[in-house]
């Protein structure tokens, strides 16, 4: 029985827009941890969207209290509030209507801001509304520490991120032995990316009170060493049959047999007309230079002799910039573009994308089959799209893609193909971290307008239900599958070229990076990670152009604007309600 009972309608909305809050960090931050795995071609949207919805909502609910606690506590101290424990559940109410509203806008425009920026600025600005900029923690413990976690997180990241991919191109992808070294280097990144997971659990997930260092390491180390064996018995395995032995015969469900497909007999020669399975080319359209080069003159060549004497011909690709360059090799040139697949072709009548969405049955729209048909279009509306297909599509800044990912070395395929299997585990393990870290954006003036509504007072410490975290977590998990895609078309390709060894480079940083931040109880932003670590693999090609600059600088324009927007609709908010004359303290 709640004490409060007379602002039940104030927790109503709270609960609402708390729901619709961590939907939008789902759909905004779900870039943050697959939208590298999606671009290069190591997962389809929808096997990213099943790991995802696993691997966040187990982070949300097994690891999410800590920074929850932070968020609450750390910039504004609840206890300014003792007098007037109403006046803190608006507050609250305030907060999270103000950055799911912002949130909304900027999902929607497939910008990638900062969720943890959203909720903090909604927190400076209720308390300036209400107990005065002054009762803000500006301190090194409070707000300072936050913007300075959000100036050296991208920066950490982008470090990390580059020397990873310095490493691992230079001891790995150069060599003439690249595949084999790429081989194995697998258990030695396996047990790196669950040691660091593993850290996370130890550290702040299990509720298990005074652990000793001893304690922490075993759990460690053992837990690294275990995903790194499991590795060996079957990914290994599976891997060296599949490269090394070119077992066209190898079916995916053969990786559960371990170590015993090392005795698998040769495979016999392909039926005539059979055509042997390819390990995927992760860089399809993506042209090298010289491709660029050819294509380009090539079209230059066809529309000078196209255009009628005395008439200006039509800008040149190189005058464009469009991201639609993204054309076949030159094998195809200067034909017209061909679609990598029927569904990145399919277009509806309005020219849009109508991504991966199967084919409506025939029949009259009221039969079952058109009728269930269209209940599916509507539920699975966000998994059906070709987000690697919008990615050659520029919505927001020209820029020449095309000539950006002609100057990104390429490398042995067969070698990509090893660390694509590393891939999947990063981006499980990064998710697993966000889903930890950023549950709290939506989560903590959640918690915390639940514990003043039931006991009617400002406690010393919030528990955090786990239904409150089943809660955050759902919502998140079901804001990624919606409209998640939003935000994944913006980065990816558009950023810089990814594939499976920068995508791997780029989420390991970017996990270690939040890793380290949960610890400390840090609520840094994600969003910042992954960019600061797509941007330090981007550089480590040793080319500047690698990257987007405009699209780098558009993203932390998003970041700045972030703050004062919030903190803006909250303090206004909290300040017209505050003084309404039916609010009781009037």
């Amino acid at each position: 029985m709640a004490v409060l009972q007379q602002y039940t309608y104030i927790f109503a909305v709270t609960t609402i827009f708390a729901f619709l809050d961590a939907w939008n960090i789902g759909a905004n931050d779900v870039a943050n941890s697959f939208a590298t795995s999606v671009s290069s071609r190591s997962l389809t949207l929808k096997q990213a969207m099943a790991l995802a919805s696993v691997c966040e909502f187990s982070g949300s609910v097994a690891v999410g209290a800590r920074v929850t606690d932070t968020i609450r506590t750390k910039i504004i101290d609840p206890h300014h509030y003792d007098d007037a424990p109403a006046v803190l559940l608006l507050a609250m109410m305030c907060i999270i209507v103000a950055s799911s509203t912002f949130l909304t806008v900027a999902t929607r425009y497939g910008m990638p801001v900062s969720t943890t920026h959203a909720v903090v600025g909604g927190l400076i600005g209720t308390a300036t509304a209400s107990i005065g900029i002054a009762k803000v923690n500006w301190s090194w413990g409070g707000v300072s520490q936050v913007f300075v976690a959000w100036a050296v997180a991208p920066g950490l990241a982008g470090c990390l991120g580059a020397a990873l991919f310095l490493f691992t191109k230079l001891a790995v992808l150069r060599k003439p032995t690249a595949v084999r070294r790429a081989f194995w280097s697998i258990p030695f990144y396996t047990f790196l990316t669950v040691g660091a997971l593993t850290m996370l659990v130890v550290w702040k997930g299990v509720q298990v009170s005074d652990l000793s260092t001893r304690d922490v390491l075993i759990s460690i180390f053992g837990a690294a060493t275990g995903g790194a064996l499991l590795q060996a018995v079957f990914v290994m395995p599976y891997l060296w049959v599949r490269i090394m032995r070119e077992d066209w015969t190898l079916k995916w469900y053969h990786v559960f047999q371990g170590i015993h497909l090392l005795r698998r007999e040769p495979p016999p020669p392909t039926p005539y007309g059979f055509v042997k399975p390819q390990i995927k080319d992760y860089y399809q359209g993506h042209l090298t230079a010289e491709e660029l080069q050819y294509v380009r003159a090539s079209e230059a060549l066809l529309r000078s002799v196209q255009t009628p004497s005395g008439e200006q011909p039509p800008p040149t690709a190189d005058e464009d910039k469009d991201d639609e360059l993204m054309l076949p090799p030159p094998a195809q040139a200067p034909t017209p573009r061909q679609p990598e697949s029927p569904s990145s072709s399919r277009r509806t009548s309005h020219g849009v994308d109508a991504g991966l969405t199967p084919p409506r049955p025939a029949g009259p729209s009221t039969s079952l089959p058109v009728v269930t048909w269209k209940i599916n279009r509507f539920l699975l509306r966000g998994i059906e799209k070709d987000v690697v297909s919008m990615q050659t599509r520029n919505a927001v800044l020209q820029w020449d893609i095309a000539d950006m990912h002609s100057r990104a070395a390429r490398y042995d395929n067969r070698a990509e193909y090893m660390y694509s299997a590393l891939q999947i585990l990063t981006a499980a393990a990064a998710s697993f971290t966000h889903g930890a870290n950023d549950v709290a954006n939506a989560i903590a003036p959640f918690a915390t307008a639940y514990d003043v509504w039931s006991r009617g007072h400002v406690g010393d410490m919030v528990e955090v239900p786990v239904w409150v975290l089943c809660f955050g977590g759902g919502a998140i998990v079901l804001g990624l599958l919606t409209y998640g895609y939003h935000v994944m078309r913006t980065l990816g390709n558009r950023l810089t070229l990814i594939s499976p060894s920068r995508g791997f480079c780029m989420e390991l940083a970017s996990a270690v990076t939040v890793l380290m931040a949960t610890r400390l109880g840090l609520p840094v932003s994600t969003t910042q990670c992954i960019t600061g670590a797509t941007v330090g693999v981007g550089l480590a090609n040793g080319d500047w152009r690698c990257i987007n600059p405009k699209l780098v600088g558009w993203i932390y324009l998003g970041w700045v604007v972030t703050v004062p927007a919030t903190a803006l609709i909250s303090g206004c908010l909290m300040g017209f309600m505050l003084n309404a004359p039916s609010w009781p303290g009037r």
